[in-house]
């Protein structure tokens, strides 16, 4: 019987040293996979950061670039067509994508309300904080 028990003991103490170590090489891999998963994705979003702010220079763009202020979010360009001319016409609010990707929810607010023409103009006057005399 201590024979037995013995091997079982044996037995139970092989089994977790190969799980423990079939789980390490699991995790070396997972961690591998996963590090590549987010250095890829880190390159995608820097390359499409660059390219919105250089889409305004390639000829196939179809506003002067001289009207064009980079916002970046939650939309990426406001164009003010014919700013340079000295007459602007409208203005369009521009979001740039790449590849498959879509609006995010925020582009998507900000586009609904620019739909549904929920726009308008205002002015803030600000005086010098000195000039009142405030010490």
């Amino acid at each position: 019987m201590p024979t037995n028990l013995f091997g079982l003991v044996v037995g139970i103490a092989i089994g977790l040293l190969v799980a423990w170590v079939y789980f390490l090489i699991w995790k070396v891999r997972y961690t591998t996979l996963i590090r590549e998963d987010a250095v890829q994705r880190s390159l995608a979003v820097t390359a499409g950061k660059v390219h919105e702010q250089l889409i305004p220079y390639l000829p196939a763009f179809p506003y002067n670039p001289k009207d064009v202020r980079f916002l970046g979010s939650p939309i990426d360009l406001v164009v003010f067509d014919g700013l340079a001319e000295g007459r602007v016409r409208r203005i369009v609010f521009l979001e740039v994508k790449t590849g498959r990707s879509g609006l995010t929810s925020r582009e998507r607010w900000v586009r609904n309300v620019i739909q549904a023409r929920e726009v308008e103009w205002a002015e803030l006057r600000v005086t010098h904080p000195f000039a009142s005399g405030a010490a």
